[in-house]
């Protein structure tokens, strides 16, 4: 896969994480506790796909670089609340398993990419 091939599939697959966690977060209690948490978790979510974009249309690579470590800051962040949702009893393991997961790799590819910059 060509770098233009590889990013349009990261684009697609971050923006698609990003709908999943807009879902999970629309499951959390409607309590304090779990309307702040859903405004974390749906902002560090949804920023990773975010942030990737403009790192694809960045001006310099000091740009890119720097999208690129807030796109792994951001998946790192949202894995953080993923365990804090479980570990408080808003939602069961199993129900935030898929995207525990997924967010995992997405900080695993983000991670590989900074470390080649």
């Amino acid at each position: 896969m060509d770098n233009k091939k590889f990013a349009a599939a990261l684009e697609k697959r971050t923006r698609e994480f990003a709908v999943r966690i807009i879902h999970l977060s629309s499951k959390l209690p409607n309590t304090h506790e779990g309307r702040v948490i859903r405004n974390q978790i749906t902002k560090s979510g949804t920023s990773i796909g975010a942030n990737y974009r403009e790192a694809n249309h960045s001006r310099s690579k000091a740009d890119f670089k720097n999208k690129i470590k807030i796109s792994e800051s951001e998946a790192s962040e949202t894995q953080y609340w993923i365990e804090v949702v479980v570990e408080a009893k808003m939602l069961p393991w199993k129900q935030v398993k898929a995207e525990h997961k997924e967010c995992g790799e997405l900080l695993a590819i983000f991670t590989s990419i900074s470390a080649k910059l």
